[in-house]
């Protein structure tokens, strides 16, 4: 009577696997996507995405000079074809005395916004926050796909918001 059993067991954990594999085929799937961040006393580095099967944008945040520059590879030439450029500090209203006290925070987002024109709007957006100003403001930027070096564009802010009061330090 045992060797009934076992052949019942095994039969059963063999359609269990079978179905288990149907249902995760089926399953929708989700992306992983892995932005990065990182930070020094004088500047950040941060990946943006732009969008499908295109690669990261990659931004760097001068802390010294509050100016934000950008720059995204072509897949097919292997070099940066599209390149941006913010004068963050301008935005933010720091003048040059104040430079050096002022204190940026910077980290990418996904938000999927609504393109215009000929070119395409990625796919994320850099939300950088001023502690002197007490704002946070967000941007974003347009790419187009192209084998050679493009003009550098302007970042685009399109909304900002106040977490507090401004402070005179």
């Amino acid at each position: 009577m045992r060797p009934a059993t076992n052949g019942q067991r095994l039969a059963w954990m063999g359609l269990g696997l079978i179905a288990g594999l149907a249902i995760a085929s089926l399953w929708p799937h989700e992306v992983a996507h892995a932005l990065a961040t990182d930070r020094d006393s004088r500047f950040a580095v941060c990946t943006v995405e732009v969008g499908q099967l295109n690669p990261d944008a990659i931004f760097v945040l001068d802390f010294l000079t509050g100016r934000l520059r950008g720059a995204m590879l072509n897949q097919q030439t292997g070099t940066f074809t599209n390149s941006w450029f913010r004068n963050v500090a301008a935005d933010f209203q720091v003048n040059a005395d104040n430079a050096a006290k002022a204190k940026y925070a910077i980290i990418p987002g996904r938000a999927g916004l609504n393109s215009g024109g000929g070119s395409q709007m990625a796919a994320g957006v850099i939300y950088i926050g001023e502690l002197t100003s007490g704002k946070v403001g967000a941007y974003r930027f347009q790419f187009k796909i192209s084998k050679t070096p493009l003009p550098i564009q302007n970042l685009e802010p399109f909304d900002y918001f106040s977490f507090r009061e401004e402070s005179r330090e």
